[in-house]
């Protein structure tokens, strides 16, 4: 197993991503520990979990919320000794804050993925990093998306955003690498089987005039292998990245974008 023995926190359980990343890192041995705001939703993931052999506990805690991440934090150290994984998995519904163009959006929706996304991947990273510096290990991981690195029109603030979140990465891999601790982000391109990306992929159909089918068949054709990855996929190399075989990766974002953005 890739994860045998980790202690993992991920924030944002609920979601399509972090569920699908708690379940695989579960199956590669690691305990992992589910927070979210929705209680009852990671209570969900933690029973599915627990029912296919692996261990789980679910809290309720809002990432951006300083002190409940320190409390919670305090908490899985005092029942199982260390952290080894941070991953910050949180989402914001992209309703209005995308599709619009930027002449035209608000600057409290321009903000809100900025203000969420990025302050929740600092406090967490921060919070976590403390810690893991002082064991002299660990890894910090988050999830952004293609747009951080390709200008697509109608991203509102959601592109600032994930390449914020990408440079904090970087930034947090030099100051606590010498540590022992690395920080790794991925870059999935848009994976379908997310119910948010199937939300998004309509906001961008309905600014372009054109059917959300159309509007993924023209992110498909612009991969290499002209389809899009799934969670699935993202998941498995996230636990190869967050595992002991990866131990040279560090101040990097992998990218799984299909080929969209070529390295």
């Amino acid at each position: 197993m890739l994860l045998a023995n980790k202690i993992a926190i991920i924030y944002g359980a609920g979601g399509a991503v972090g569920s699908t990343i708690a379940a695989t890192f579960a199956r590669e041995g690691a305990k992992v520990f589910l927070t979210g705001r929705n209680k009852a939703k990671i209570d969900q993931v933690a029973e599915k979990i627990s029912g296919a052999g692996g261990y789980a506990e679910a809290a309720e805690v809002d990432a951006l919320d300083e002190q409940a991440i320190i409390q919670h934090l305090d908490q899985v150290i005092a029942k199982v000794g260390n952290v080894d994984v941070s991953f910050n998995a949180i989402g914001l519904r992209n309703t209005t804050l995308q599709g619009v163009p930027l002449v035209d959006l608000d600057v409290s929706q321009f903000m809100a993925p900025i203000l969420s996304h990025v302050q929740s991947n600092f406090l967490t990273g921060r919070i976590a990093g403390k810690h893991m510096a002082a064991n002299g290990s660990g890894v910090i991981m988050t999830v952004t998306s293609s747009p951080s690195r390709v200008a697509i029109a109608h991203m509102g603030g959601v592109a600032v955003a994930m390449a914020a979140e990408e440079t904090l990465i970087r930034n947090l891999s030099a100051e606590l690498g010498p540590r022992g601790v690395r920080a790794v982000g991925l870059r999935p391109q848009g994976m379908p089987d997310s119910d948010t990306i199937k939300e998004v992929y309509g906001l961008h159909a309905n600014a372009n005039g054109i059917t959300r089918e159309q509007f993924r068949d023209i992110i498909e054709k612009g991969t290499h292998r002209k389809q899009l990855p799934s969670l699935q996929e993202m998941a498995e190399v996230a636990a190869f990245v967050a595992s002991d075989r990866a131990s040279a990766m560090t101040g990097t974002i992998v990218n799984m974008s299909m080929g969209t953005i070529a390295d």
